[in-house]
């Protein structure tokens, strides 16, 4: 079983948004939801710390960052001497986490406990402080006014920045109804309200309303 501290040297020591500060959330979470669910806790722990592993490379694609980060923890479990089985199934929690790549649908309750242990982090106050970071870190502003294109689930305009709201409006503001256990759906209501709020307030600041 890989350790915490082993999990440490797998990822960049001061990213806001995908480091090690993160990955220790979403374990924390995933054990909660499993003891909850009564998920497989090895399972979950191991994908839990690998799911975003293999960072650099990860970070260059996020598009492919679960693919990346799989592929990654197949090498360290089988170096370890898992079975082929219990490989799979700890593969199969990390390529199925992403929430932009629905080819891979969480099959399992391991699965299904670490895509919502990860949605959860992306939501609340961790969750608005994260957007506005990644925003940040991308050259890109906390608000912008999204086209109404955008608004109605088509594609940016040309020229439109993707700010913090935008990806409130793309994602973050429907996570909580992705959720699969009861667990996680119970523990994002307050954490989805929090942030509804907030970028319902930064909407208002930012357009000059008191």
């Amino acid at each position: 079983m890989p350790t915490i501290e082993q999990a440490r040297s797998w990822y960049p020591p001061a990213d806001p948004v995908h480091g090690f500060e993160h990955v220790l959330r979403v374990l924390h979470l995933a054990e909660q939801i499993a003891q909850a669910e009564g998920a497989d806790l090895e399972i979950v722990r191991a994908a839990a710390l690998l799911h975003d592993a293999a960072a650099p490379a990860a970070e260059a694609n996020r598009q492919a960052h679960h693919l990346d980060s799989a592929n990654f923890a197949g090498q360290v479990l089988a170096a370890e001497g898992w079975t082929e089985a219990r490989l799979a199934a700890v593969v199969h929690c990390i390529r199925a986490h992403r929430f932009r790549d629905r080819s891979v649908q969480p099959q399992s309750l391991e699965a299904q406990v670490l895509f919502d242990a990860d949605k959860l982090d992306a939501i609340g106050a961790v969750g608005v402080a994260r957007a506005v970071a990644y925003a940040a870190r991308a050259g890109q502003p906390a608000y912008a006014a999204p086209s109404r294109q955008f608004m109605q689930g088509g594609p940016p305009q040309p020229g439109e920045p993707h700010s913090a709201y935008h990806e409130y409006v793309f994602k973050l503001c429907k996570l909580k109804d992705r959720l699969y256990t009861p667990t996680a759906r119970r523990l994002a209501e307050a954490r989805h309200r929090l942030m509804a709020d907030f970028f319902e307030r930064l909407r208002q600041e930012a357009d000059g309303c008191a």
